[in-house]
């Protein structure tokens, strides 16, 4: 199929009951002005919801917010639907209040990556950039 023309397209989501969507906002900007498109779903949202949402929209990465300490389970929703829905394709990164002990078993479930409250807009922004639809092979 070759590489996607045209920008990284990024679905930000806020999953489960948190109610804060501050950092959500903040990266969905930064992203955006770098000159990704990104799709914003809102608070609240059930990993289906998002799922569905990057499914739609030819996402090529979902990027979560979650500081409710429900990671563990909202980021194996998400993973567990994706790979059902044949599109593991879209690459899974996070971040928000989360245990450093729980990074590795979260990127062995598939999370590509994990940004703790310290990482800069910029290093995300990065990482997106090298690490997002690389090209088969690579």
């Amino acid at each position: 199929m070759g590489v996607a023309a045209g920008p990284i397209r990024v679905v930000v989501a806020k999953p489960g009951l948190d109610g804060h969507d501050r950092g959500a906002k903040v990266i969905a900007r930064a992203l955006r002005d770098a000159g990704m498109e990104v799709i914003y779903t809102g608070l609240h949202q059930t990993p289906e919801q998002i799922v569905a949402t990057a499914i739609q929209e030819d996402a090529d990465a979902i990027g979560l917010s979650i500081l409710s300490g429900a990671h563990n389970t909202l980021f194996a929703a998400v993973i567990d639907l994706l790979k059902e829905r044949e599109a593991e394709d879209i690459l899974v990164f996070g971040g928000g209040i989360i245990p450093e002990a729980d990074i590795p078993a979260l990127k062995e479930k598939g999370v590509a990556e994990i940004f703790t409250p310290g990482a800069t807009t910029q290093a995300i922004v990065d990482w997106v950039r090298e690490n997002v639809r690389r090209p088969a092979g690579a």
